[in-house]
């Protein structure tokens, strides 16, 4: 694409390196923590200390490679270096033609799951450290999203104070909290109070949330069940009067597309018209809930056409594109030819808040220090 503006993935991730939880954890949890181990059938894996699940390595960072070509098994050098060496990372970016990336854990994804707070907290404050030194590379292009393990609200206002302490973008929450009331208990107000006050936008990724059942049918099938633990999210958070009491929170529902986008808020106000009743004394809604997610809720997509055919029909300002990269579903490094076919019919102004502006407002991006067009183009062919 020929334009004159950066273009921003507002969610790619990071495959964690081999020292990123056993260098940076307190001393105390290095015997267990987070740790690459090989293994003769599936190569490097990183193995979770009290979760039967490893993380393949293989599929982490699995970026340009034809769907005949994934496998789960690879040795940690086989890995793109740049999805866990710094020193690379904005030349790929190049390659892609991005500008600038918001960076989401991997193996931290999977950390959300531990039922032990404690060593969750130790293994993400390892991960915040890590991070922050990664993207300390480049720090306009390079945008650290951090983790708080929810042990508690007070605690988790601590976290956020040091995240944006150390200029990280945003938090990554779990998607279930250690505390014995969910999100939408106004005892987490708060909370979303410091997080409005410190600019920092919250995000809830896909795959971090307890409790979603084993899917039906073929394993294939799971694949079209991991967006439904944040369509539940972001409903508690709209019925449960949560944006109601925190008018300036702004959410971000990540990678779980938006081309459902409409039909759900559809739904919700199809719900709440004919069973509003059914909400607890105090939770009333002063405006439809539709009005509340068009307002507050941002959606990260990557080749979701859908998401582009329906612009008209949300409020294209919380729409935010993104590579995924290095991951097995990453449109790199052909993010410009699906941009050049998906979002040709968008107006300019639609294009340009999609694949930049809109990041830019949310994330406080300084568009001035980042490579544009021609510019980036150019180094990629460098």
């Amino acid at each position: 694409m020929d334009v004159d503006y950066p273009i921003i993935s507002a969610d790619s991730h990071i495959a964690e390196a081999r020292n990123t939880y056993v260098d940076y954890i307190e001393p105390k949890w290095r015997d267990v923590a987070p740790r690459v181990e090989w293994t003769e059938e599936r190569g490097d894996v990183y193995v979770i200390d009290g979760m039967k699940r490893t993380i393949d390595m293989g599929l982490i960072a699995a970026a340009g490679q034809k769907p005949e070509e994934l496998k789960r098994s690879a040795a940690y050098e086989e890995l793109p270096a740049s999805s866990y060496d710094p020193a690379t990372r904005t030349a790929d970016q190049d390659r892609d033609g991005v500008s600038a990336e918001v960076i989401y854990p991997s193996v931290g994804m999977v950390l959300c799951n531990h039922s032990d707070p404690d060593y969750k907290k130790a293994a993400m404050d390892a991960y915040n450290r890590w991070i922050a030194d990664y993207c300390s590379v480049d720090t306009d292009r390079l945008l650290a999203v951090g983790q708080t393990a929810l042990r508690s609200v007070e605690e988790a206002i601590s976290d956020i104070e040091a995240m944006a302490e150390a200029g990280m973008r945003g938090v990554m929450m779990s998607g279930n909290p250690h505390t014995e009331f969910d999100f939408d208990d106004p005892r987490w107000d708060p909370f979303w109070q410091a997080a409005v006050d410190l600019n920092l936008p919250v995000s809830w990724h896909i795959l971090t949330s307890r409790g979603q059942g084993r899917p039906r049918g073929p394993k294939a099938n799971a694949f079209m069940t991991i967006i439904r633990a944040n369509q539940d999210i972001m409903g508690t958070l709209v019925f449960g009067g949560v944006f109601e009491r925190n008018p300036g929170l702004r959410v971000v529902c990540v990678e779980a597309d938006a081309g459902w986008v409409p039909h759900y808020m559809y739904r919700m106000d199809h719900a709440y018209k004919r069973h509003r009743y059914w909400l607890p004394p105090g939770q009333e809604l002063s405006k439809l809930p539709s009005e509340y997610f068009s307002e507050h809720i941002y959606t990260t997509f990557q080749d979701d056409w859908v998401a582009f055919k329906m612009v008209n029909d949300v409020n294209h300002k919380r729409l935010l594109w993104a590579n995924d990269f290095p991951h097995s579903d990453s449109t790199w490094p052909w993010s410009q030819e699906l941009l050049d076919e998906h979002s040709a019919h968008l107006t300019p102004e639609q294009q340009r808040d999609i694949l930049c502006n809109n990041s830019a407002e949310l994330y406080d991006i300084d568009l001035s220090k980042l490579p544009v067009g021609g510019d980036r183009l150019a180094a990629a062919a460098a």
